[in-house]
């Protein structure tokens, strides 16, 4: 490293300079290079030494054996024979040269103040001050002062993690004030772990970040949904209708009960963060491994999703306008026989059950039931939000209404947001502040499931009149009504209408130096009322058989309904912190965390519903609410709530040496009010080392600018999704009993209580390397992970009971890969682009389910089961070897004993020559142990684009809308190649309703769930500054396009698997679309 002050004081160095300090050095080295003997010097004594490398480079090794010598003795001992000279200032600072350079007699050693702040002004603790080229340095305190003395024309270094370093000449200054920037360089991104923020560079786990302006581009509601595709080990399954927010899984799926992660919002742990603007979050931190979870206690089990929102920064008055503008469409409807199709098979399906011939005189329509079902539907974003600062304090409000119709005629959700942030620094030393958000929003649920539109026969029109429609024929009218007149008539008679507030206070101080303490009071408040109205049916007309058409009204008994539920929940969290936060001197920097949290959860409900009147109330829900005028018909009436509460203490020690070894470890105790006072708490911790490997002197491959080896172990207790207080008998109602004329309703109990419930243990292993090469342009992270749940809080059934116990047992592992890389560069000084790729393979076993008796959970009716030695929740039944050609195929062949030509061969599993129940088998998993995207990105002057695309794979899709056989149904596009003989087909069976064993679930009814699709491609522009005005600080649009096109086999709406249950996933049973969006949006900065 050159230094020019050096070139300075040259003139006055000489073998025989006296020393200030009579400190004395005592060493022994044999045979070691100048560099390691002076900074053994340096280790022990308060001498520090200031040179360029060059001046000692190839100089010969040395060897000391000195005892209470004197500096110069020492010095002289070292330099003899070396040409180097040597100059010992005021303050121990040995200043070294050669001595053939040229010479400045006038060098001074000046003492240099100042302070270090931010962009936004606020001072800046703890920042490094160093002589370049040395360890002379100090640090900034709380009020970002330092103070060094450093020869006058000296080269000052300022570096702090999360900021951008400069350096600055002294050039015989007194005085040096600096504002660091923040550094958005990936190893110096501050992320959230736990109660506080660290610089990426220092995990020892597995966090990954997505910034809030790649949210705030894209057209949705839920600003989780735009994670999609980005984080490996993160799956999201998104829903189609409006309103209805994305299913998450961090890392697969560790319990029987809830998978869902825990949301963190500037500190509030939540689930449920449909309060949120997309276009007000500043970071998301999605963080995976035991080291960054277990400081979060049992809500951390399933992983965290922290989310910082916008602040305002000291400048200006900033006003910001996000809107956007989009059309949702059905790409991918459900291929259905048309009339003519439909008349062919079920004519064919007659013959197979030798009845007669159905008459279609008067079934002369072709409708298309799913383009009636379906619309265009529009979706709009918009946001302001306004940042001000003033000396001391900073205001930022947020605004938003967000509206989304769904592709389902008359589903519809509307959202009203508002946000509001204070701080205020009142001293230098003390920091308060709050936050409020409310949230208002209105759903229109969809009225009608979609089967009826896959199922209805395409040979009936639609309606006569507007209260007239007609009735579907006599072979599916009892099961499938007419699609349009379900919607129709029950066209926005729900509502679902909610209220929520979230607030919360801080106050921070900061004292003796190194220590913050900080306390935090957070309040949700929320109020749901769901109405429905249930009006008389429509008129119907019957067009019968060879018949002239009837028309029916609806019977008289019926009568007009309403359904009300008003749900209420409120939530109390406090946290209070304890921080040191020190650089020490030598290269070593200790942060400690100590903490106590307390969570206070309570919620109730009440519903009630009634029939009235045989006459339709006014379509307004002001007329919507149950009353009493009617004894005859009082309804039903139900309700119920629960409460719990969570205490814990938690602390987190984060080591540093030199920034190379890295040490974070964290403990924490919880007591839940879940589980007896016995078992109530839990003591859980995690440990995680990093080894920055580029950071050692023996480390010279040339091309790699960053190599960390890292490592973390860590114990979790679990109880999400648990209900309250099972471990007490829970009451529900039982048959009734008349004593005399009056009636009375016994109680049981509703389940079988377990006093020894306890936590689940969630025990996780991280290894991981991260690299980056090639000047900082490629960059890649490697994770192997191993995560294991004991004790899994489950439902048994037990014999000759019908209710259920709930007691611990079972063990469930997760292990996979995690694989993110990425590339960065530039083409000239306009273009620049960037790659990224994410995979993630997770392999999922339940180990056991109970220690002695291998329990098996059952779910969907027995398509879905869970037993050792398999994956959670997979499917189960028979596996398709073909079909029965002929009757001496079923002499041949293991068979059912009623099975016939035209029938689905199943395999003879267990070898007894019969298929029989105990042939069922393993026929795949319903969750994706694959996942994968890709992201592209390219901007040209003003000009950028957004590729993006994301899929999984290794999963099955139970088609679960084809099985049914309670009525004749139209039939989908496979059922054209049904067999009709020997040798036509040995995939698909005759078509014939009454054959139960074709019904049977099979591997027949699953179909491959990989698909990979093109998730986003947006093309935006930026004005250059002053294009449009003074009064336009930044301004960019944009026209963007998702889920437009994907490769798949599956044969329903939307490639992405229906997660739904645990126990029960994966089962099309007419899901909801994932639409196509192609919108424009606006970004605008006043």
């Amino acid at each position: 490293m050159k230094l020019t002050m050096l070139l300075l004081v040259i003139g006055c160095l000489h073998a025989s300079a006296r020393t200030f300090s009579q400190e004395k050095i005592t060493l022994r080295m044999e045979t070691k290079e100048i560099k390691k003997v002076l900074f053994a010097i340096e280790k022990n004594s308060n001498y520090r030494f200031l040179f360029d490398e060059q001046v000692i480079k190839g100089k010969p090794k040395v060897s000391l054996m000195v005892e209470n010598a004197p500096i110069d003795d020492v010095l002289g001992k070292i330099f003899s024979n070396t040409g180097i000279s040597y100059k010992i200032l005021n303050t121990n600072l040995v200043v070294l040269k050669e001595t053939a350079s040229p010479v400045d007699i006038n060098v001074k050693e000046v003492r240099v103040t100042g302070k270090v702040s931010s962009s936004t002004g606020a001072p800046l603790s703890g920042v490094s001050v160093t002589l370049k080229g040395s360890t002379v340095g100090t640090v900034t305190d709380e009020n970002g002062s330092y103070s060094i003395s450093v020869p006058d024309d000296a080269m000052l270094q300022f570096t702090s993690i999360g900021y951008k370093s400069i350096e600055e000449k002294v050039n015989g200054r007194t005085t040096i004030d600096v504002v660091l920037q923040v550094d958005e360089t990936p190893l110096n991104e501050v992320v959230v772990v736990g109660y506080s923020t660290q610089r990426k560079r220092d995990l020892t786990g597995s966090v990954s970040s997505v910034k809030g302006e790649e949210v705030a581009k894209m057209p949705n509601t839920n600003p989780i949904s735009s994670l999609q595709g980005k984080v490996a080990g993160l799956t999201i399954s998104n829903s189609g209708e409006a309103g209805v927010a994305p299913v998450v899984r961090i890392r697969g799926i560790n319990s029987t009960n809830s998978a869902s992660p825990v949301y963190v919002v500037d500190g509030i742990m939540q689930d449920n963060i449909d309060y949120l603007n997309p276009a007000d979050v500043e970071t998301i931190d999605v963080l995976r491994d035991p080291s960054s979870i277990a400081i979060y206690g049992l809500r951390g089990a399933n992983g965290v999703i922290a989310i910082t929102t916008k602040r305002a920064s000291r400048g200006q008055t900033r006003v910001n306008l996000v809107s956007s503008v989009g059309v949702q469409k059905v790409t991918s409807k459900i291929d259905v026989a048309d009339a003519e199709g439909f008349k062919k098979l079920y004519n064919a399906q007659l013959a197979n059950l030798n009845a007669a011939p159905f008459d279609y005189t008067n079934y002369t329509a072709n409708t298309n039931w799913q383009d009636l079902t379906f619309r265009d539907a529009v979706i709009n974003t918009n946001s302001v939000s306004i940042s001000n600062s003033g000396e001391k304090s900073t205001t930022y409000l947020n605004i938003g209404y967000n509206t989304q119709d769904g592709v389902l005629k008359y589903n519809n959700y509307q959202k009203y947001i508002a946000r509001l942030n204070e701080e205020i620094r009142i001293t230098e030393n003390i920091k308060v502040g709050a936050d409020l958000s409310g949230f208002h929003w209105i759903q229109n649920p969809t009225a009608n499931t979609l089967n009826n539109s896959l199922w209805a026969a395409p040979i009936v029109p639609v309606q006569e009149a507007e209260d007239t429609y007609y009735a579907m024929p006599s072979f599916q009218r009892a099961q499938v009504g007419n699609p349009m007149a379900s919607i129709n008539r029950f066209n926005r008679t729900w509502i679902n209408k909610g209220f929520r507030v979230i607030g919360s206070l801080f106050a921070e101080v900061k004292f003796l130096k190194d220590f913050t303490f900080k306390g935090t009071w957070y309040t949700d408040l929320g109020f749901n009322n769901s109405r429905s109205y249930s009006p008389l049916p429509f008129k119907f007309i019957n067009l019968g058989e060879g018949a002239a058409p009837t028309t029916t009204t609806y019977d008289n008994t019926v009568r007009t309904g309403v359904t009300q539920q008003q749900e209420e929940f409120k939530r109390f969290q406090q946290d209070y912190t304890l921080t040191y936060n020190k650089r020490l001197t030598g290269g070593h920097s200790l942060t400690a965390l100590a903490g106590f949290t307390t969570i206070y959860s309570q919620s109730s409900y009440v519903n009630g519903n009634r029939q009235d009147t045989t006459v339709n109330v006014p379509n307004n829900p002001d007329f919507w609410y149950i009353s009493t005028i009617n004894q005859n018909n009082p309804g039903n009436f139900g309700g119920g709530g629960g409460m719990s509460s969570v205490v814990g203490a938690f602390g987190r020690l984060s080591y540093s040496y030199k920034g190379k070894y890295l040490l974070n470890a964290t403990v924490r105790r919880d007591g839940s009010s879940k589980f007896a006072p016995a078992n109530r708490w839990g003591t859980f911790g995690s440990v995680g080392v990093g080894w920055v490997v580029t950071d050692e002197d023996f480390f010279k491959i040339n091309g790699i600018d960053f190599l960390k080896l890292r490592g973390a172990w860590g114990q979790t207790g679990n109880a999400n999704g648990f209900a309250d207080n099972l471990y007490k008998p829970g009451i529900t109602n039982a048959s009734t009993a008349i004593f005399g004329d009056n009636v009375y309703t016994a109680i049981q109990a509703a389940y079988i209580p377990d006093p020894n419930l306890h936590w689940e243990v969630v025990t996780g292993t991280d290894i991981g390397i991260d690299v980056k090469a090639l000047k900082n342009r490629l960059s890649a992270e490697i994770t192997y992970y191993n995560r294991t749940t004991k004790d899994i809080l489950t439902a048994v059934s037990l014999p000759n009971e019908t209710r259920s116990f709930f007691t611990n047992l079972g063990k469930i592992t997760n292990k996979g890969v995690e694989v993110n890389i990425g590339w960065n560069d530039a083409i000239g000084k306009d273009f620049t682009y960037g790659v990224s790729a994410n995979f993630s393979y997770n392999k999922n076993v339940v180990n056991s389910i109970g220690d002695k008796t291998n329990f098996q959970l059952i779910g969907n009716s027995g398509a879905n089961l869970t037993e050792t030695g398999r994956s959670i929740g997979y499917f189960y039944g028979y596996r398709q070897v073909g079909i029965y050609q002929t009757t001496a195929d079923l002499s041949k062949m293991p068979a059912f004993s009623n099975s016939l030509p035209g029938d689905i061969a199943y395999a003879d599993v267990n070898g007894d020559g019969s298929i029989t129940s105990a042939d069922r088998t393993y026929l795949g998993t319903p969750f994706p142990p694959y996942s994968f995207g890709i992201n592209v990105t390219a901007a040209y002057k003003g000009f950028d684009i957004i590729l993006q695309g994301q899929g999984v794979a290794g999963n099955k899709i139970y088609t679960q809308r084809r099985i049914a056989n309670f009525a004749v149904l139209n039939y989908e596009s496979n059922r054209l190649n049904a067999w009709t003989g020997p040798g036509t087909t040995n995939i698909e069976p005759i078509l014939d309703n009454s054959r139960g064993n074709n019904y049977l679930f099979s591997s027949y009814y699953l179909e491959p769930g990989d698909y990979f699709r093109i998730r986003t491609i947006q093309l935006g522009y930026t004005f250059p500054n002053g294009m449009l005005g003074k009064a336009f600080k930044q301004a960019r649009i944009y026209i963007s396009g998702q889920n437009i096109k994907s490769w798949s086999q599956v044969t329903g709406y939307s490639p992405e698997a229906p997660i739904g249950s645990i126990l029960a996933g994966g089962a099309d049973n007419g899901i909801y679309p994932v639409p196509a969006i192609y919108s424009f949006g606006m970004n605008l900065t006043f």
